[in-house]
């Protein structure tokens, strides 16, 4: 595995956790001004997750990060990222940017869930080797998230 560096935002928590994954699957831009991503195509993606919090569960984590693997490998391993339900209506078009905001979603509803109250603070998602996005919700999580 290559060890990466990350741009992580500042915050005030204690403690910081990063979860590396990767997860392959297939999508395309259904628009004629997405040139050649209009066509159906694949990427292996990797992404970073950066969770933070001052408080830990009864077992001592911050955050299992075999539940945040689940929650995005699992869904998204191996599909047309197009057919998945939070790209149907409203124009979401999967581009790396709406991704990383899709994938900030999924573990921001699971955190909230949570009696310690983690936040994830940031989405890091490398869509080919050239090319990735970064998502962080404004506030660092502390405010009710504007492109909700």
């Amino acid at each position: 595995m290559i060890q990466q560096i990350y741009p992580v935002p500042s915050h005030p928590y204690e403690y910081e956790l990063n979860k590396d994954m990767h997860f392959a699957a297939a999508h395309y831009i259904p628009a004629e001004s997405a040139g050649s991503c209009s066509e159906m195509h694949g990427h292996t993606y990797f992404a970073n997750i950066t969770i933070a919090g001052d408080a830990l569960d009864e077992t001592g984590f911050l955050v299992n990060f075999q539940q945040i693997k689940k929650l995005i490998h699992k869904r998204f391993d191996h599909t047309v990222i197009n057919d998945d339900e939070k790209f149907q209506g409203d124009l979401k078009f999967p581009t790396t940017e709406v991704m990383a905001k899709v994938i900030y979603d999924i573990i921001q509803e699971h955190l909230d869930t949570l009696t310690h109250a983690p936040r994830c603070l940031q989405v890091f998602l490398r869509e080919t080797p050239t090319s990735y996005c970064i998502y962080r919700p404004k506030g660092n999580g502390h405010e009710e998230d504007p492109c909700s």
